[in-house]
């Protein structure tokens, strides 16, 4: 199963929008910041790791970060596709990139 971007931002804007703001999602995703780097860490060495299968739970707390930043883009009613697009298309130029993401998925999704 694929997950769309704008079911995605739909789905989050229904749970949080009315009852949370940007703030508290913001401190969840810094939480879950923090989680990454704790796994990340344990992955690399620098942290006991205890036990548990480390490539999983790196992948349950991206999922995560995932979650927080589409939700505090969902409920401030940000297109993050169209962001994301257009932003890149910028970076694609900025740093002389061959290639942009519109290009990408023009290219690729046939």
């Amino acid at each position: 199963m694929e997950i769309k971007m704008s079911t995605l931002e739909k789905y989050l804007y229904e749970r949080y929008s009315g009852w949370t703001n940007e703030q508290g999602l913001f401190l969840k995703l810094v939480e879950e910041i923090g989680e990454v780097a704790e796994v990340i860490n344990m992955r690399n060495g620098s942290k006991l790791a205890y036990g548990s299968n480390l490539e999983q739970k790196l992948g349950e707390e991206l999922c995560d970060m995932v979650h927080y930043i589409v939700a505090i883009a969902a409920i401030n009613n940000i297109d993050l596709t169209k962001t994301m697009i257009e932003k890149d298309k910028i970076a694609s130029k900025k740093y002389n990139h061959d290639n942009n993401l519109e290009s990408y998925i023009i290219n690729n999704e046939k």
